[in-house]
């Protein structure tokens, strides 16, 4: 798997499938689909987009520099998913290496919004687009807002010593 942050370019979407997003830069992802995440037909089964989600997520949070599990362990906080949406534009096929771009879309005290655009990485060509919301939890699943140490991580527009999140 490779990772490397993207300047904002849209060198692997033409600019009208590029989901224009307001706070952080993409993150991108790589990722080649094995066997035994498509059907009998060898298509991507649809469930599996969600799990590159998740790859793309993690990914951008440690190419940011945070250390999730750190920060359930240190501070007790969780970010749970409440809500995902994939719009699927064309089918991903076994062996083709796919480019997962994410990035946060809208952070406030106590839900992180991510955004996702999965491409096939050799043609460009836009296979899916994506979001899910996150509220910020404890280790018994209640609210709380998001300790103020990892708000930059999800604030691209804030300075290291200040923070633009909005409440919620």
């Amino acid at each position: 798997m490779r990772t490397r942050l993207n300047q904002a370019t849209a060198r692997y979407s033409p600019p009208s499938a590029t989901i224009l997003l307001p706070m952080s830069e993409f993150i991108d992802t790589v990722v080649r689909v094995r066997y035994a995440e498509t059907d009998k037909m060898g298509i991507v089964y649809y469930a599996n987009y969600f799990v590159y989600f998740e790859i793309g997520r993690v990914e951008y949070l440690r190419q940011r520099g945070l250390d999730y599990r750190q920060m359930e362990l240190e501070d007790d906080s969780f970010t749970v998913v409440a809500e995902a949406k994939c719009r699927y534009r064309r089918p991903a096929k076994f062996d083709d290496p796919l480019r997962i771009r994410t990035r946060v879309t809208s952070a406030r005290r106590r839900t992180i919004t991510f955004g996702y655009e999965i491409l096939h990485d050799e043609t460009a060509e836009l296979l899916a687009t994506g979001e899910t919301i996150h509220v910020v939890c404890d280790s018994n699943g209640r609210p709380k807002a998001l300790p103020e140490k990892y708000r930059r991580f999800f604030d691209y527009d804030a300075s290291p010593s200040t923070s633009n999140l909005k409440e919620d």
